[in-house]
């Protein structure tokens, strides 16, 4: 009989002495766990985690690009479908200086965290948790991994966007060198790209600078549905959706001719297709 394969963990921290202190707290803990990499900003780790496929993901908040949070709703839409992944997505451990907001958050949606500095009691009942629920006698469908980690993450993502008190009517988007104060009513969707986010009206596109997390709480509550982690579009605009061979959903918008792509972690709003 072939031996179990080991446990593998990818360890994603932008500090490299923190990185490694992790890393040799569970070398002491978890002997056995083998730690394919450490990534020291967010697209990095998301490259590895595609590449290795790890069993365990730690994931430091705050990193330089992506934070954990969106490397973790990245790869829960780039992992392949159930049909044709070869294992099942990684448990989620969020690694976070001590924030009683994000504390609080993690535990209203039973995530597992550890803080830093970690206190070695409390890393050793992540390393318990995990120890069990990886033990063959309790995994089940390998699908009940990403569907934990989406349910998981919807809510933690969508913490920082609850709507200001005045909510945006004019938007001050550029269109090359010209400034144009646009009406949010005219907005169809916003789709954040490298430095900008993508302002898009039926008649024209323009370009802002405000991230597209602090956007959304500026917003008029409920006028635009996240169907992307970078990606927003004016609800009463929905024109259909469509179901690929794979069961990728993409968006299309009434008086506008591009689709965009709905990732799985906001898939659960088309449940009825």
């Amino acid at each position: 009989m072939n031996p179990s394969p080991a446990i593998s963990a990818l360890i994603a921290e932008d500090e490299p002495v923190l990185a490694e202190a992790l890393r040799g707290a569970l070398a002491q803990q978890w002997p056995e766990l083998n730690i394919v990499g450490l990534a020291q900003h967010g697209q990095e780790a998301l490259d590895l985690a595609l590449t290795h496929a790890p069993d365990v993901l730690f994931l430091d908040i705050r990193m330089p690009g992506l934070s954990g949070l969106e490397v973790a709703a990245d790869l829960a839409d780039a992992w392949p479908p159930a049909a044709h992944a070869q294992r099942a997505f990684p448990l989620l451990v969020f690694v976070t200086a001590y924030d009683q907001y994000a504390v609080a958050a993690f535990e209203a949606q039973a995530a597992d965290y550890v803080l830093k500095p970690w206190r070695e009691d409390r890393l050793q009942q992540t390393v318990t948790r995990l120890q069990t629920r990886l033990n063959p006698t309790h995994v089940g469908d390998p699908r009940a991994n990403l569907e934990a980690a989406l349910a998981m993450l919807r809510p933690l993502l969508s913490a920082d966007a609850a709507p200001g008190p005045k909510p945006l009517r004019r938007i001050a988007a550029s269109q090359g060198q010209t400034l144009h104060y646009v009406a949010v009513d005219e907005v169809l969707a916003f789709q954040a790209a490298d430095k900008y986010v993508r302002v898009i009206t039926a008649q024209a596109e323009y370009l802002i600078r405000t991230p597209l997390k602090a956007l959304m709480a500026q917003l008029p509550p409920g006028d635009f549905w996240q169907i992307h982690r970078a990606t927003l579009v004016r609800a009463d605009a929905l024109d259909r959706v469509v179901r690929d061979e794979v069961g990728a959903l993409t968006v299309h918008l009434l008086g506008l001719g591009e689709p965009f792509a709905v990732s799985r972690l906001f898939a659960a709003q088309f449940k009825a297709m």
